[in-house]
């Protein structure tokens, strides 16, 4: 399907939020959720995907509160899913599949362990996982690519988007080009509350004040594939190695030469798996 930013472009107001989303196709509903980079949204995040996957299915990239044309949101407002239940609610999905790219991976498998009912399939890509341990990862301090992503949002010039961008990615050369970089940076600032928003939450837990219980992850029945890139300098894939061991009904997609966003470096590839996938 051939679609433009603005033909898919769609606002709704539920109980707490107004929230944009963007809406193609027709057929079993897909909630897509983005990271939370500055300057990240449903767009940004998924617009090599959408048009694929809405040849197939009811495809929603929502803006999370306190990104893209969202309102804005403190740290003490906000439960993501939560407010993807109240999008949910609003739209009138009473069941979706979800595809979630690092904070939006995390939302997603909280959802699927407290709202078993409203999900059918669950598809993460890079997701954190709290505390749940792991031999390669930063321990208990930030990764690599997580400094960067916070020094974009202390000052999201275009340089610091490059570096964000080029962390983000394995194949710097071909991602981290001039106008992706502004184009994230111009996006960043143009919601300066955003940005402020997010780094004032930070002491307080930003922008995942609260995180899936890893005891219920085994609880989790839905069909789950984890897909993550073995290069990537945000999220150790080995916290998808152990989501696999404790979710029974799910498999392991491992990437080489892909970093932390594997549906835009290995778009047409990440667009068949969840086809094939969700039409199992």
């Amino acid at each position: 399907m051939q679609i433009t930013q603005d033909s898919i472009s769609r606002d709704i107001q539920t109980k707490d939020w107004k929230l944009r989303y963007y809406e193609a196709g027709e057929g079993l509903p897909v909630i897509m959720l983005h990271g939370s980079g500055p300057g990240a949204t449903g767009w940004s995040n998924f617009s090599g995907n959408i048009g694929a996957l809405a040849d197939h299915f009811h495809v929603y990239a929502v803006d999370m509160p306190g990104w893209g044309e969202s309102d804005a949101a403190t740290v003490d407002q906000l439960d993501h899913v939560d407010a993807v239940i109240q999008f949910m609610d609003a739209v009138g999905i009473e069941k979706a599949a979800f595809i979630g790219n690092s904070m939006g991976g995390q939302t997603s498998l909280r959802l699927a362990t407290e709202y078993p009912d409203r999900i059918s399939h669950l598809i993460t890509m890079g997701p954190p996982v709290g505390k749940f341990p792991t031999l390669f990862g930063a321990g208990d301090g930030p990764s690599e690519g997580l400094k960067v992503l916070i020094k974009a949002y202390q000052d999201a010039s275009p340089e610091n988007m490059q570096r964000l961008v080029e962390i983000m990615c394995f194949d710097k050369a071909r991602f981290a080009t001039p106008e992706l970089c502004k184009a994230r940076s111009d996006a960043a600032l143009a919601r300066p509350e955003h940005l402020k928003n997010y780094v004032a939450g930070l002491p307080h837990g930003a922008p995942l004040p609260k995180w899936v219980d890893v005891t219920k992850l085994r609880d989790i029945k839905v069909p789950s594939m984890f897909i993550h890139g073995r290069d990537d300098r945000v999220v150790s894939y080995e916290t998808s190695l152990l989501l696999t061991a404790n979710v029974p009904n799910s498999r392991l997609v491992l990437i080489n030469q892909c970093g932390h966003w594997a549906m835009i470096e290995h778009a047409d590839e990440f667009n068949s798996l969840v086809i094939q996938f969700l039409k199992q």
